[in-house]
């Protein structure tokens, strides 16, 4: 017999439903949150639901709304003129390491030599150029994340007979999301001056349907001195079809520039670009004679052989150019560039010749390593 005054006193907990699985403590019940929020919420989440059901792709940037046109078709950021001779070497293919040598003669815009070296990664670009005339430009891209890029570049030009000289510095943040690209750029920004100075470029480019993007683009600038801000804003728009593509910038201040492109065939493709310039619209330039209209319209093709690219343009201002780029050889490349101006009477020639002094490793190495894809 227990003695008085020790008997356990034991806990019953009544079991309503047998069958019921067992209560999991680590587990507490959510509690509940305020009406005004659930409701945000709810729309907010419907929201995604219906625009994730679109199947939206990403439109590009406000800067390469018409990089098909303007990069692809058109010859404007390769001609060139006199001779050039470039010597590439390669090293490795991922991650990327070259270094080139170019020696041009007979042009007033290249220098007699050129030295550049690039490294890169797939989510690091380092690349610097020098010349003969003590020019210099760096570039240093990064990707720390899928979506996110950072790019920055210098650029140092030493005084000389035709130009002033100066130094630039450009700042650039893009983030790409599954429907939209945002950018932000800044080029020479200071605070050293009494206040915030410099030219400062953010665009945002949104896909509202599956062919149409729309997007804004807005510029303040503030130089150095006692001069005032200003402050430009754009509208953009691209439409993009089966084969074809169109985009156009219409710029509040008076400008519009409309570009279409279209594929032919499978090796042909065409561009045509109109910039149109209305000054005075509002009223800055009223002391210069009142509004004034100007107009540039540029036509050009690409055709694309075996082993050869084939690209021509022509504008209404009487500028007729081509530019013929062609393999001669797996590491022997030529590029001829001829450009004439009947408004100005004048022609340029260029004559290019590229030369990859690759060894057989990096040869080999191509087989079976995929090349690396830096943030350029």
């Amino acid at each position: 017999m227990a003695a008085p005054g020790l008997e356990k006193e034991v806990l019953t907990i009544p079991v309503t439903n047998p069958s019921a699985p067992p209560l999991d403590v680590t587990k507490p019940p959510s509690t509940g949150t305020n009406a005004i929020f659930d409701t945000l919420y709810d729309t907010y989440s419907s929201f995604l639901d219906r625009r994730a059901a679109l199947g939206l792709s990403n439109p590009g940037t406000v800067e390469s709304i018409a990089k098909e046109v303007q990069r692809d078709v058109f010859l404007s950021a390769q001609a060139f003129s006199g001779l050039r001779a470039e010597l590439n070497k390669s090293f490795s293919l991922n991650p990327i390491f070259q270094v080139s040598h170019a020696f041009s003669t007979g042009s007033q815009f290249l220098s007699p030599y050129t030295f550049l070296a690039l490294f890169g990664t797939d989510n690091v670009l380092l690349q610097g150029q020098v010349d003969s005339d003590a020019s210099f430009s760096a570039r240093f891209n990064l990707r720390p994340h899928p979506r996110y890029t950072f790019k920055s570049s210098v650029q140092i030009q030493p005084s000389s007979g035709m130009s002033p000289g100066g130094a630039q510095v450009s700042l650039e943040q893009d983030y790409v999301g599954d429907d939209f690209s945002a950018s932000l750029k800044s080029i020479n920004p200071s605070i050293l001056e009494g206040g915030l100075t410099g030219m400062f470029i953010g665009s945002y480019l949104q896909a509202v349907t599956p062919r149409l993007a729309l997007g804004l683009e807005g510029v303040w600038q503030k130089p150095g001195g006692e001069m005032g801000p200003e402050a430009a804003l754009s509208y953009a728009a691209r439409y993009k079809g089966n084969d074809w593509i169109a985009s156009a910038q219409l710029l509040t201040q008076g400008g519009l520039q409309a570009s279409y492109w279209r594929r032919l065939t499978d090796k042909v493709e065409t561009g045509v670009d109109v910039n149109l310039q209305f000054a005075g619209l509002s009223g800055a330039n009223a002391m210069m004679g009142g509004m004034r209209r100007e107009g540039t319209a540029t036509l050009g093709a690409k055709y694309e052989f075996s082993r050869s690219i084939f690209r021509a343009q022509v504008d209404s201002q009487g500028k007729i150019g081509c530019l013929l780029d062609k393999v001669i050889a797996p590491p022997v490349r030529v590029t001829f560039s001829g450009e004439m101006d009947h408004a100005k009477n004048a022609a340029k020639l260029g004559l290019a010749v590229s030369i990859e002094a690759s060894g057989e490793e990096l040869m080999e190495q191509q087989d079976r390593v995929s090349p690396a894809a830096p943030p350029f």
